[in-house]
């Protein structure tokens, strides 16, 4: 079973977040991350990642910068802000209300719970 874009979608910004708050990373390995953080059920599209990246250093969450070139092709790094790793927290945080309410919205039983 595949899982759907338009379910990750939204969150995007807060997987590559993730991935940046554990170091810094150029985006072939950003996107070869989130395939081994997915067991390889999800694959994040280059248009997509390079976009993110665009609009995450936009806002001020992350910064890039160019790497050494002494191990071949001149890769371009992106790190996690002081103000990224706080939108990552804050993300983090909205993301388990939701899913709990989502749970509960997609698997709970009405009978289960009271009407006050």
């Amino acid at each position: 079973m595949d899982i759907s874009k338009d379910l990750i979608r939204g969150h995007t910004d807060t997987i590559i977040l993730n991935i940046l708050s554990q170091g810094d990373s150029y985006g072939y390995q950003v996107s070869k991350s989130i395939r081994q953080l997915s067991s390889k059920q999800y694959e994040l599209n280059e248009a997509t990642l390079y976009t993110a990246f665009r609009r995450l250093e936009k806002v001020g969450d992350i910064r890039s910068y160019w790497g050494d070139q002494t191990q071949g092709a001149r890769r371009k790094y992106y790190t996690l802000t002081d103000q990224g790793q706080e939108h990552f927290k804050s993300a983090q945080q909205e993301w388990d209300f939701a899913k709990d309410i989502i749970s509960h919205l997609i698997s709970g039983r009405i009978k289960d719970y009271d009407e006050r």
